[in-house]
Parts: C-alpha cells; sequence; structure tokens
C-alpha cells in the first residue's frame, strides 16, 4: 500500500524527534546516576541509543523508510533509490524533527528549552572519526536492505552503540543530530562552532559510501 507523503514526513519528524529525545535525554540520566564517571554514563547513552533505533526503524520502517538521517536520504537519491524531489523535505522533517526532540528531553529533566552546549569536539581525529562512522553506517544500511531487510533495525542499532565506542567522536554521523545536539549543553552536546566540520565529515563519508557500496553490491551479484 502506497504511503502519502505527509505521512511519510510524519514519521521522519516524529522518530526523529523520539531519537534525539533518547539521545539526550539518556545522556542526562546517565550523567546524573554516575556520579561522575563518564565511561557509565557513555555506556546508558549506548544502549538506551542502540535500543531506540531498533524500535524506532522497526515502527516507521514501512511508513517513511525512517531514515531520521539527512545521509542516509541523500545516499538513497544518489543511488536512485529515493525520489529527489522528496529529498528536501524529507530532510527538513529530520532537522526539525530533531530539534523538537531536543526539547522533549530538556523539559523532562527540567532544563531550558534550548541551551548552546560549550562541549569541545574539534580536529582531524574528530572529522576523521565522523568520516568512518558515517561510512560504516551507509554501507550497512545498503548491504541490509539488498541481503537482509529484516535486519536492518537491528544491524542500525548495534552497529551506532558499537560505533559510540570504536570513534573518538562517539559516532554523530547524523547531520539532523549533530545539528540538534548543538542546542544541548548537557553530555551527548556539541559546540556550535564544531558543528560545520562534523557535517562536512558525514556527508562526505556518506557520499563515498554511497559510491563505493553500489560498486561492491553490483559486483556481489554476478
Amino acid at each position: 500500500m502506497s504511503m502519502s507523503h505527509s505521512r511519510q514526513l510524519a514519521g521522519e519528524f516524529v522518530g526523529t524527534a523520539f531519537l534525539l529525545a533518547t539521545v539526550i535525554g539518556s545522556g542526562v540520566m546517565g550523567e546524573r546516576l554516575a556520579n561522575g564517571n563518564v565511561a557509565m554514563a557513555l555506556l546508558a547513552n549506548t544502549l538506551a541509543t542502540g535500543a531506540i533505533l531498533f524500535a524506532l526503524i522497526t515502527c516507521f520502517g514501512r511508513i517513511s523508510g525512517a531514515h531520521f538521517n539527512p545521509v542516509v536520504t541523500l545516499s538513497a537519491a544518489l543511488l536512485g533509490q529515493f525520489p529527489w524531489r522528496s529529498t528536501g523535505s524529507y530532510i527538513a522533517a529530520q532537522i526539525s524533527g530533531a530539534l523538537i526532540g531536543v526539547v522533549a528531553a530538556h523539559w523532562m529533566f527540567g532544563l531550558p528549552a534550548y541551551f548552546p552546549s560549550e562541549h569541545v569536539r574539534l580536529g582531524p581525529a574528530q572529522w576523521w572519526s565522523e568520516i568512518v562512522a558515517t561510512f560504516g553506517l551507509v554501507l550497512v544500511i545498503l548491504s541490509c536492505a539488498r541481503y537482509k531487510p529484516d535486519a536492518i533495525a537491528a544491524s542500525v542499532g548495534t552497529y551506532i552503540a558499537a560505533a559510540y565506542w570504536f570513534t573518538a567522536s562517539t559516532s554523530f554521523a547524523n547531520p539532523a543530530v549533530t545539528i540538534a545536539r548543538a542546542t544541548s549543553d548537557t553530555f551527548a552536546g556539541i559546540r556550535p562552532l564544531d558543528v560545520p566540520g562534523f557535517v562536512l565529515a558525514q556527508f562526505f563519508g556518506a557520499i563515498l559510501a554511497a559510491y563505493f557500496g553500489e560498486w561492491l553490491l553490483r559486483e556481489s551479484r554476478t
């Protein structure tokens, strides 16, 4: 059954909002309960993010495709798997949903709606981490979509959970998430000044993955 564009956009908006509410909220909760143990706070943040990704992709996959991420939408468009005419509206829904998700998390913990982050995330190691994290995420999605679509939710959730720990940047891998996290001076925040470097690295990693994945998956069919 075809889904109306407005319902697709609603799915992207609501899904991305819940993703950000989880990323920010679990960071606040983890930091408050960890009594200064950053590793425990990050572990709490990781588990919550991986779990919500599994739930959201499972629930919204048949509605909007469950992109929740501008680089996923762009990669699909580049490969002819998503209409270019819908790309702008999808990305707008993702970013606006992400910003609403931050407000929802802040209000649940008695914080201001928005307050700019002071968490510095700058430098070549951080940018390289985002290239690697985003490249891997897009490649996992493309491969699962080809060979095991039912495993996308679990694969994305577990990949991001792993990438929280194997990347120096804790794997944002999502421009909408990055922009929204700049409005939260909490555990998961990023200084607004550092956002452009992250976003550029994410788009670069996604474009590389899209074209590499197209070659890799085409060759594997022969």
